[in-house]
Protein backbone atom coordinates (compact mmCIF):
# COMPACT_ATOMS: atom_id res chain seq x y z
CA UNK A 1 0.00 0.00 0.00
CA UNK A 2 1.44 3.33 -1.09
CA UNK A 3 -0.83 5.57 0.98
CA UNK A 4 -1.74 4.94 4.61
CA UNK A 5 -4.94 6.86 4.08
CA UNK A 6 -6.10 3.92 1.97
CA UNK A 7 -6.01 1.77 5.10
CA UNK A 8 -8.19 4.28 6.93
CA UNK A 9 -10.57 4.34 3.97
CA UNK A 10 -10.73 0.53 4.08
CA UNK A 11 -11.72 0.60 7.74
CA UNK A 12 -14.64 2.88 6.92
CA UNK A 13 -15.55 0.71 3.91
CA UNK A 14 -15.59 -2.61 5.80
CA UNK A 15 -19.32 -2.42 6.68
CA UNK A 16 -20.11 -1.89 2.98
CA UNK A 17 -17.81 -4.76 2.05
CA UNK A 18 -19.66 -7.04 4.47
CA UNK A 19 -23.09 -5.83 3.33
CA UNK A 20 -22.22 -6.22 -0.34
CA UNK A 21 -20.84 -9.72 0.11
CA UNK A 22 -23.89 -10.91 2.05
CA UNK A 23 -26.22 -9.21 -0.43
CA UNK A 24 -24.66 -11.11 -3.34
CA UNK A 25 -24.61 -14.35 -1.38
CA UNK A 26 -28.28 -14.23 -0.45
CA UNK A 27 -29.64 -12.57 -3.59
CA UNK A 28 -29.81 -15.70 -5.72
CA UNK A 29 -30.06 -13.42 -8.73
CA UNK A 30 -26.86 -15.01 -10.09
CA UNK A 31 -28.03 -18.54 -9.34
CA UNK A 32 -25.31 -21.01 -8.31
CA UNK A 33 -22.70 -18.31 -8.92
CA UNK A 34 -23.98 -16.15 -6.06
CA UNK A 35 -21.53 -17.56 -3.50
CA UNK A 36 -18.62 -17.13 -5.91
CA UNK A 37 -19.74 -13.58 -6.69
CA UNK A 38 -19.88 -12.76 -2.97
CA UNK A 39 -16.37 -14.12 -2.40
CA UNK A 40 -15.03 -12.35 -5.48
CA UNK A 41 -16.55 -9.03 -4.44
CA UNK A 42 -15.12 -9.28 -0.93
CA UNK A 43 -11.61 -10.16 -2.14
CA UNK A 44 -11.64 -7.54 -4.88
CA UNK A 45 -12.77 -4.86 -2.41
CA UNK A 46 -9.92 -5.66 -0.06
CA UNK A 47 -7.38 -5.81 -2.90
CA UNK A 48 -8.41 -2.41 -4.20
CA UNK A 49 -7.31 -0.72 -0.99
CA UNK A 50 -4.01 -2.58 -0.79
CA UNK A 51 -2.98 -2.33 -4.44
CA UNK A 52 -4.13 1.14 -5.43
CA UNK A 53 -1.37 3.75 -5.59
CA UNK A 54 -3.43 6.46 -3.85
CA UNK A 55 -6.31 6.45 -1.40
CA UNK A 56 -8.39 8.55 -3.79
CA UNK A 57 -8.02 5.94 -6.52
CA UNK A 58 -8.89 3.19 -4.03
CA UNK A 59 -12.05 5.00 -2.94
CA UNK A 60 -13.07 5.67 -6.54
CA UNK A 61 -12.62 2.02 -7.59
CA UNK A 62 -14.39 0.71 -4.51
CA UNK A 63 -17.30 3.11 -5.05
CA UNK A 64 -17.67 1.81 -8.61
CA UNK A 65 -17.59 -1.82 -7.47
CA UNK A 66 -20.06 -1.22 -4.62
CA UNK A 67 -22.40 0.62 -6.99
CA UNK A 68 -22.52 -2.46 -9.24
CA UNK A 69 -23.45 -4.63 -6.24
CA UNK A 70 -26.09 -2.11 -5.18
CA UNK A 71 -27.61 -2.21 -8.67
CA UNK A 72 -27.85 -6.02 -8.45
CA UNK A 73 -29.57 -5.65 -5.06
CA UNK A 74 -32.05 -3.08 -6.39
CA UNK A 75 -32.86 -5.23 -9.43
CA UNK A 76 -34.59 -7.75 -7.17
CA UNK A 77 -38.35 -7.28 -7.28
CA UNK A 78 -40.96 -8.48 -4.77
CA UNK A 79 -43.72 -10.77 -6.02
CA UNK A 80 -47.12 -12.07 -5.01
CA UNK A 81 -46.77 -15.17 -7.20
CA UNK A 82 -44.43 -17.59 -5.46
CA UNK A 83 -44.94 -21.07 -4.04
CA UNK A 84 -46.06 -19.83 -0.63
CA UNK A 85 -46.47 -21.75 2.58
CA UNK A 86 -50.17 -22.67 2.87
CA UNK A 87 -50.82 -20.45 5.89
CA UNK A 88 -49.42 -17.43 4.00
CA UNK A 89 -50.76 -18.19 0.54
CA UNK A 90 -53.91 -16.04 0.70
CA UNK A 91 -53.59 -12.30 1.12
CA UNK A 92 -56.25 -10.51 3.19
CA UNK A 93 -58.18 -7.55 1.84
CA UNK A 94 -60.98 -5.23 2.88
CA UNK A 95 -63.93 -3.44 1.27
CA UNK A 96 -65.29 -0.32 2.93
CA UNK A 97 -68.94 0.64 2.59
CA UNK A 98 -69.72 3.67 4.72
CA UNK A 99 -69.38 2.62 8.34
CA UNK A 100 -69.20 -1.06 7.47
CA UNK A 101 -66.07 -2.90 6.43
CA UNK A 102 -65.89 -6.44 5.07
CA UNK A 103 -62.64 -8.27 5.75
CA UNK A 104 -61.72 -11.07 3.37
CA UNK A 105 -59.47 -14.05 4.17
CA UNK A 106 -59.37 -13.77 7.97
CA UNK A 107 -57.15 -16.70 8.90
CA UNK A 108 -58.18 -19.24 11.53
CA UNK A 109 -55.94 -22.29 11.25
CA UNK A 110 -56.91 -25.42 13.15
CA UNK A 111 -53.68 -26.45 14.89
CA UNK A 112 -52.74 -29.93 16.03
CA UNK A 113 -49.10 -29.00 16.51
CA UNK A 114 -47.04 -25.96 15.50
CA UNK A 115 -46.32 -27.48 12.09
CA UNK A 116 -49.39 -29.71 11.64
CA UNK A 117 -52.51 -27.66 10.94
CA UNK A 118 -55.44 -27.20 8.61
CA UNK A 119 -55.58 -23.80 6.94
CA UNK A 120 -58.97 -22.09 7.19
CA UNK A 121 -60.17 -18.61 6.24
CA UNK A 122 -63.43 -16.73 6.53
CA UNK A 123 -64.92 -13.35 5.58
CA UNK A 124 -66.70 -11.10 8.06
CA UNK A 125 -68.35 -7.69 8.05
CA UNK A 126 -67.81 -5.29 10.96
CA UNK A 127 -69.47 -2.06 12.00
CA UNK A 128 -66.76 0.57 12.50
CA UNK A 129 -68.95 2.32 15.07
CA UNK A 130 -68.54 -0.78 17.24
CA UNK A 131 -64.73 -0.55 17.24
CA UNK A 132 -64.11 0.00 20.95
CA UNK A 133 -60.56 -1.14 21.70
CA UNK A 134 -57.01 -1.74 20.53
CA UNK A 135 -54.92 -4.31 22.38
CA UNK A 136 -51.18 -4.89 22.09
CA UNK A 137 -49.61 -8.35 22.11
CA UNK A 138 -45.89 -8.72 22.81
CA UNK A 139 -44.47 -12.17 22.06
CA UNK A 140 -41.14 -12.83 23.75
CA UNK A 141 -39.34 -15.88 22.36
CA UNK A 142 -36.45 -15.59 24.80
CA UNK A 143 -34.40 -12.59 23.71
CA UNK A 144 -36.23 -10.14 25.97
CA UNK A 145 -35.12 -6.99 24.18
CA UNK A 146 -36.52 -8.10 20.79
CA UNK A 147 -40.08 -9.44 20.52
CA UNK A 148 -42.85 -9.92 18.01
CA UNK A 149 -45.67 -7.37 18.19
CA UNK A 150 -49.30 -7.66 17.11
CA UNK A 151 -52.36 -5.42 17.44
CA UNK A 152 -55.86 -6.69 18.04
CA UNK A 153 -58.95 -4.61 17.28
CA UNK A 154 -62.00 -5.23 19.46
CA UNK A 155 -65.62 -4.66 18.47
CA UNK A 156 -67.91 -4.15 21.48
CA UNK A 157 -65.51 -6.34 23.50
CA UNK A 158 -67.01 -9.38 21.78
CA UNK A 159 -65.24 -9.85 18.46
CA UNK A 160 -61.53 -9.36 17.83
CA UNK A 161 -59.39 -9.18 14.71
CA UNK A 162 -55.63 -9.46 15.14
CA UNK A 163 -53.08 -8.18 12.63
CA UNK A 164 -49.58 -9.65 12.64
CA UNK A 165 -46.98 -8.13 10.31
CA UNK A 166 -44.65 -10.89 9.15
CA UNK A 167 -42.19 -12.15 6.56
CA UNK A 168 -44.06 -14.05 3.85
CA UNK A 169 -42.27 -17.39 3.48
CA UNK A 170 -42.20 -19.83 0.60
CA UNK A 171 -42.61 -23.61 0.82
CA UNK A 172 -39.74 -25.14 2.77
CA UNK A 173 -38.37 -21.74 3.74
CA UNK A 174 -37.52 -20.86 7.32
CA UNK A 175 -37.05 -17.43 8.82
CA UNK A 176 -33.57 -15.99 9.31
CA UNK A 177 -33.03 -12.53 10.77
CA UNK A 178 -29.85 -12.16 8.73
CA UNK A 179 -31.59 -13.04 5.47
CA UNK A 180 -34.29 -10.58 6.46
CA UNK A 181 -31.91 -7.71 5.70
CA UNK A 182 -31.40 -8.77 2.07
CA UNK A 183 -34.76 -8.87 0.30
CA UNK A 184 -35.33 -12.55 0.92
CA UNK A 185 -38.95 -12.26 2.10
CA UNK A 186 -41.96 -10.31 1.00
CA UNK A 187 -43.92 -8.31 3.57
CA UNK A 188 -47.32 -9.64 4.57
CA UNK A 189 -50.09 -8.76 7.01
CA UNK A 190 -51.71 -11.79 8.62
CA UNK A 191 -55.28 -10.80 9.50
CA UNK A 192 -56.44 -13.50 11.85
CA UNK A 193 -58.72 -14.82 14.52
CA UNK A 194 -57.05 -14.75 17.94
CA UNK A 195 -57.57 -18.51 18.18
CA UNK A 196 -55.03 -18.67 15.36
CA UNK A 197 -52.15 -16.21 15.78
CA UNK A 198 -52.38 -15.90 19.57
CA UNK A 199 -53.09 -19.55 20.40
CA UNK A 200 -50.28 -20.65 18.06
CA UNK A 201 -47.83 -18.72 20.21
CA UNK A 202 -49.26 -19.55 23.64
CA UNK A 203 -50.34 -23.17 23.17
CA UNK A 204 -48.20 -24.73 20.45
CA UNK A 205 -44.85 -22.96 20.12
CA UNK A 206 -42.40 -23.73 22.85
CA UNK A 207 -40.62 -21.07 24.91
CA UNK A 208 -42.76 -18.08 23.90
CA UNK A 209 -44.27 -15.78 26.53
CA UNK A 210 -47.20 -13.63 25.40
CA UNK A 211 -48.18 -10.36 27.06
CA UNK A 212 -51.50 -8.62 26.42
CA UNK A 213 -52.17 -4.93 27.13
CA UNK A 214 -55.16 -2.66 26.54
CA UNK A 215 -54.16 0.55 24.74
CA UNK A 216 -55.81 3.75 25.93
CA UNK A 217 -57.44 6.02 23.37
CA UNK A 218 -60.66 7.19 21.81
CA UNK A 219 -62.86 5.62 19.15
CA UNK A 220 -61.92 8.16 16.50
CA UNK A 221 -58.25 7.29 16.91
CA UNK A 222 -58.98 3.54 16.88
CA UNK A 223 -60.85 3.93 13.62
CA UNK A 224 -58.02 5.96 12.08
CA UNK A 225 -55.45 3.29 12.96
CA UNK A 226 -57.66 0.42 11.79
CA UNK A 227 -58.38 1.96 8.39
CA UNK A 228 -54.75 2.88 7.90
CA UNK A 229 -53.83 -0.77 8.33
CA UNK A 230 -56.27 -1.86 5.67
CA UNK A 231 -55.21 0.76 3.18
CA UNK A 232 -51.78 -0.85 3.26
CA UNK A 233 -53.22 -4.37 3.26
CA UNK A 234 -55.22 -3.65 0.11
CA UNK A 235 -52.21 -2.01 -1.52
CA UNK A 236 -50.08 -5.12 -1.00
CA UNK A 237 -52.54 -7.12 -3.09
CA UNK A 238 -51.55 -5.02 -6.10
CA UNK A 239 -48.06 -3.84 -5.17
CA UNK A 240 -45.97 -6.34 -3.21
CA UNK A 241 -43.24 -5.01 -0.94
CA UNK A 242 -40.10 -6.36 0.69
CA UNK A 243 -39.87 -7.29 4.34
CA UNK A 244 -36.79 -5.86 6.04
CA UNK A 245 -35.60 -7.06 9.45
CA UNK A 246 -34.71 -3.49 10.46
CA UNK A 247 -36.81 -1.07 8.41
CA UNK A 248 -39.99 -2.99 7.52
CA UNK A 249 -40.68 -5.40 10.35
CA UNK A 250 -43.50 -6.11 12.79
CA UNK A 251 -42.75 -3.08 14.94
CA UNK A 252 -41.47 -0.46 12.49
CA UNK A 253 -44.50 -0.94 10.23
CA UNK A 254 -46.84 -1.04 13.24
CA UNK A 255 -45.41 2.28 14.40
CA UNK A 256 -46.19 3.78 11.00
CA UNK A 257 -49.83 2.77 11.31
CA UNK A 258 -50.09 3.99 14.90
CA UNK A 259 -48.38 7.35 14.29
CA UNK A 260 -51.27 9.24 16.01
CA UNK A 261 -49.93 7.71 19.25
CA UNK A 262 -46.38 8.82 18.53
CA UNK A 263 -46.87 12.46 17.57
CA UNK A 264 -45.15 13.51 20.78
CA UNK A 265 -42.48 10.78 20.62
CA UNK A 266 -39.77 12.08 18.31
CA UNK A 267 -37.33 9.36 19.31
CA UNK A 268 -36.97 6.65 21.92
CA UNK A 269 -34.42 3.82 21.90
CA UNK A 270 -37.22 1.41 22.78
CA UNK A 271 -38.67 1.89 19.31
CA UNK A 272 -35.77 -0.32 18.17
CA UNK A 273 -35.47 -2.56 21.25
CA UNK A 274 -39.16 -3.36 21.03
CA UNK A 275 -39.05 -5.75 23.96
CA UNK A 276 -39.33 -2.59 26.07
CA UNK A 277 -42.19 -1.11 24.04
CA UNK A 278 -44.65 -1.86 26.85
CA UNK A 279 -42.47 0.07 29.30
CA UNK A 280 -42.37 3.04 26.91
CA UNK A 281 -46.14 2.89 26.40
CA UNK A 282 -46.66 2.78 30.17
CA UNK A 283 -44.48 5.87 30.70
CA UNK A 284 -46.41 7.72 27.97
CA UNK A 285 -49.73 6.92 29.65
CA UNK A 286 -50.89 4.61 26.87
CA UNK A 287 -51.44 1.63 29.21
CA UNK A 288 -53.20 1.15 32.53
CA UNK A 289 -51.21 3.01 35.19
CA UNK A 290 -53.16 1.95 38.29
CA UNK A 291 -50.38 -0.56 39.02
CA UNK A 292 -46.61 -0.30 38.94
CA UNK A 293 -45.19 -1.29 35.58
CA UNK A 294 -43.54 -4.40 37.03
CA UNK A 295 -46.88 -5.58 38.44
CA UNK A 296 -48.73 -4.73 35.22
CA UNK A 297 -46.24 -6.74 33.17
CA UNK A 298 -46.43 -9.71 35.53
CA UNK A 299 -50.23 -9.78 35.40
CA UNK A 300 -50.35 -9.34 31.62
CA UNK A 301 -48.93 -12.78 30.79
CA UNK A 302 -51.73 -14.77 29.15
CA UNK A 303 -50.14 -18.17 28.47
CA UNK A 304 -51.94 -20.02 31.33
CA UNK A 305 -55.31 -18.46 30.43
CA UNK A 306 -54.82 -19.32 26.73
CA UNK A 307 -53.97 -22.94 27.46
CA UNK A 308 -57.06 -23.30 29.60
CA UNK A 309 -59.28 -21.66 26.97
CA UNK A 310 -57.69 -23.51 24.04
CA UNK A 311 -60.46 -24.19 21.45
CA UNK A 312 -63.22 -22.42 23.40
CA UNK A 313 -65.23 -20.08 21.11
CA UNK A 314 -64.88 -17.53 23.95
CA UNK A 315 -61.08 -17.72 23.75
CA UNK A 316 -60.71 -13.94 23.37
CA UNK A 317 -62.88 -13.15 26.36
CA UNK A 318 -61.17 -15.75 28.55
CA UNK A 319 -57.61 -14.56 27.91
CA UNK A 320 -58.70 -11.02 28.87
CA UNK A 321 -60.54 -11.95 32.04
CA UNK A 322 -59.03 -10.13 35.00
CA UNK A 323 -56.31 -8.35 33.03
CA UNK A 324 -55.60 -4.75 34.12
CA UNK A 325 -57.36 -2.05 32.11
CA UNK A 326 -59.54 -4.38 30.06
CA UNK A 327 -62.74 -2.81 31.38
CA UNK A 328 -61.71 0.71 30.37
CA UNK A 329 -64.29 2.06 27.92
CA UNK A 330 -63.16 3.90 24.80
CA UNK A 331 -63.82 7.61 24.66
CA UNK A 332 -66.07 8.98 21.95
CA UNK A 333 -64.89 11.96 19.97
Amino acid sequence: MHDRRALLALLFALPLVAWGGLSLYYSGILGPLSAWAAAGYTLASMAIFFLSRTWKKAVALFTLLFTLVLVVFLLQRPSNTRDWQPDLALLPSAKLDGDRITLHNIRNCDYRTETDFTVQHYDKTFDLNALTSIDLFLVDWGLGSVVHTMLSFGFNNQQYVTISIEARKEQGEGYSTLRGFFRQYELTYVVADERDVVRLRTNYRQGETVYLYRIRGDKALFREVFLDYFRSINQLNNTPAWYNALLSNCTSVLRGHTRPYFRKVLWDWRLLANGYADEMAYEKGMLDTSLTFAELKRRSIINPKAREADRDPDFSQRIRAGLPGMDSPAQTK
